[in-house]
């Protein structure tokens, strides 16, 4: 008996994407691969590289929850400055994240360099998804991908775009986070075992090209004939997700201490502590906010402040409202942390949301 498009998942269905959208998707993107720095072409085999994987694990760490535009100019200055894994395993602490400053979600950066001496002392990276795992801040997905992308491995990566596009190939409507067991499970049953990465990298540019949150261009996708939301009206609803809880709303204080006049003018930084938000990084001092109370309020010296505004920021867990104020009294401050040439700002690796209080301060100049 032939098959025909229900109004709900059939196993009839679930056979026959299976048994044709993995060739139909390769030869998709045999023609559309986009050409990112980070890629082999597709049709080719796993690059004998010894660097390679670290490439692809930088690549791949870097992608998490940031755009490919973003991302590139940052692969670009780490590649040209730690080219291999082993280089990056060597550098402070404090110069990866000053070379990370800007892309966001700094624990990322914390745990590229854990990872990456663990990396050098295993002399290179593991294999399989099970090893890969227990690297510091590798989750399924990173795991997952780089086994399929850096080593050929099969394995079943699932990310964003892939959510969305096997949620509606598939029609499926419950909601996430409670479908992702769903989707891993069709999303494995259409994983090829040749061509790994190439699938991989294929489901993600489908995803983010072609079957998009927003207006999916479904006439030019290569599943059309298979997707069951497409047949059935639903594919811009799906995935299905809860409404957000709405982030609280904090609020702190940033302080800006200068010294010295003309080309020797220069701003006091602190270096944050290690953990917690924007841990490691280089920043002004501020008065101790965190994504779970607003700041004290209490100065680092004593005299008076100057109110030149305030930036806004979106953590993960907050939103920010940071109020910046310039020291004009005639004590300088102790402890930890060192002036900074203020004509030299930029070069200072602070992480966006400071780099707009040290804006907003010259801006008031």
């Amino acid at each position: 008996m032939a098959c025909h498009v229900p109004l709900r998942q059939t196993s009839c269905h679930r056979r026959r994407v299976a048994a044709t959208v993995s060739a139909k998707l390769l030869h998709w993107y045999d023609q559309h691969a986009r050409d990112l720095p980070w890629r082999n072409p597709p049709g080719l085999p796993v690059p004998d590289d010894p660097d390679w994987p670290y490439r692809v694990w930088l690549s791949e760490v870097m992608l998490q929850q940031t755009t490919v535009a973003a991302v590139k100019p940052y692969f670009a200055r780490f590649v040209e400055t730690w080219p291999t894994v082993e280089a990056l395993a060597e550098a402070e602490d404090a110069e990866i994240m000053s070379a990370w400053a800007g892309l966001g979600y700094y624990s990322r950066a914390r745990n590229l360099a854990k990872c990456a001496r663990e990396v050098a002392q295993l002399g290179g990276f593991p294999r399989t998804e099970a090893e890969l795992l227990k690297l510091p801040g590798l989750g399924a997905y990173t795991a997952a991908a780089i086994a399929a992308i850096a080593f050929g491995e099969r394995a079943v990566v699932v990310d964003a775009n892939v959510e969305r596009l096997v949620s509606r190939l598939f029609a499926i409507e419950e909601p996430l986070p409670s479908a992702r067991k769903a989707i891993r499970e069709r999303a494995d049953s259409i994983t090829p075992n040749e061509r790994a990465g190439d699938f991989a990298q294929a489901m993600m540019d489908l995803g983010s090209q072609i079957c998009t949150t927003r207006a999916p261009k479904c006439l030019l996708c290569p599943l059309l004939e298979d997707c069951l939301s497409r047949a059935n009206g639903i594919a811009e609803s799906l995935p299905v997700k809860l409404p957000k809880k709405a982030k609280p709303q904090r609020k702190g204080t940033a302080f800006w201490i200068e010294r010295g006049e003309g080309k020797r003018r220069e701003v006091w930084l602190v270096t944050r502590q290690g953990t917690g938000m924007l841990g490691g990084m280089r920043a002004l001092p501020d008065d101790g906010w965190s994504a779970r109370e607003d700041g004290s309020g209490e100065a680092p010296l004593k005299g008076e402040w100057e109110p030149l505004g305030a930036v806004s920021h979106v953590f993960t867990h907050a939103a920010l409202t940071l109020s910046v104020v310039h020291y004009s009294g005639d004590h300088l401050p102790e402890g930890e942390g060192g002036w900074w040439p203020i004509a030299r700002i930029e070069d200072a690796g602070l992480p966006t949301l400071f780099a707009k209080a040290a804006r907003l301060a010259l801006a008031k100049d």
